[in-house]
């Protein structure tokens, strides 16, 4: 079970954690190899059999590695929503990006984050059908690793540190959801010096700012606390941040907003969020 003064330092359950999401990575495609069965959930969006199939093998793991500890998973908590939560918990997004994945794209992710004093301090993003996975402790770096799905984490073809980068002075790379932009989050990248933009799904979003190829990742629309917490994690240990559209600390564990994120705003670059504020 997590303790509140949670230790993310600890790289045995790191691994664990990441041997965990490469588990579901594998499970997903193995449900995409026979059926999706996609279906809308009441909230309008899509979920497949693989969403199910990826947080049944995480929910499992995560009981196995760390017993006792509060879980909040996207499909159990739209069934039903925890009623109180405690300072340390895992939040997880078992199959986060469904609408590319039943178009045929390969820009969905497996996230697993802890989030402790309400913030997030471990991330995982894994992209199954691209064979990588990003990971990153506060305080302790980031790095990718091509790994197979289902493979442990040891078993890491390749590993590579990750870093953000200062912004460029020719102007900023922004990336952008593929499913979700709209208007205030167009206007917002209006008021910054951008010279290119990339479109995609789910939290491949936050790796490609973490790894140093885009520099700003705005969402000015509503998301979900599991959708953002392991990029986030990422992003922060890579050197990056996330804050609110305002600047202020993105809030986690809200039980009472049903773990709603109206809007933030990712920078590779902390000393380029000046560049989004609106003259006085």
């Amino acid at each position: 079970m997590l303790s509140d003064d949670l230790t993310v330092a600890d790289g045995r359950l790191l691994d664990e954690l990441t041997t965990i999401v490469s588990a579901a990575a594998a499970a997903i495609l193995a449900v995409c190899a026979r059926a999706l069965d996609a279906r809308t959930k009441a909230d309008l969006s899509p979920v497949t059999a693989a969403d199910e199939a990826a947080e049944e093998v995480i929910l499992e793991g995560l009981a196995r590695v760390l017993p006792g500890t509060s879980v909040v998973s996207e499909e159990a908590a739209s069934r039903e929503c925890p009623a109180c939560l405690p300072d340390s918990f895992v939040l997880v997004d078992p199959l986060d990006g469904t609408r590319e994945l039943i178009a045929g794209r390969d820009e969905f992710t497996v996230n697993v984050a802890i989030v402790s004093g309400g913030r997030p301090r471990l991330g995982i993003v894994a992209a199954p059908a691209q064979g990588i996975l990003w990971r990153g402790v506060e305080g302790q770096g980031a790095e990718r690793l091509h790994l197979s799905p289902g493979a442990p984490a040891r078993a890491a073809r390749e590993r590579s540190a990750i870093r953000t980068r200062p912004s460029p002075r020719a102007g900023l790379t922004a990336v952008v959801s593929r499913s979700h932009l709209d208007a205030e989050t167009e206007a917002f990248l209006a008021r910054l010096p951008i010279a290119d933009r990339l479109a995609s799904g789910s939290a491949v979003k936050f790796c490609q700012v973490a790894e140093g190829a885009a520099d700003v990742y705005p969402r000015l629309s509503t998301t979900c606390e599991w959708d953002v917490a392991a990029g986030h994690a990422v992003l922060t240990a890579a050197g990056g941040m996330i804050t609110t559209p305002a600047g202020r600390a993105l809030p986690y564990g809200q039980v009472a907003g049903n773990f709603r994120i109206p809007a933030f705003v990712a920078w590779g670059d902390p000393a380029a969020a000046t560049l989004a504020r609106p003259p006085a």
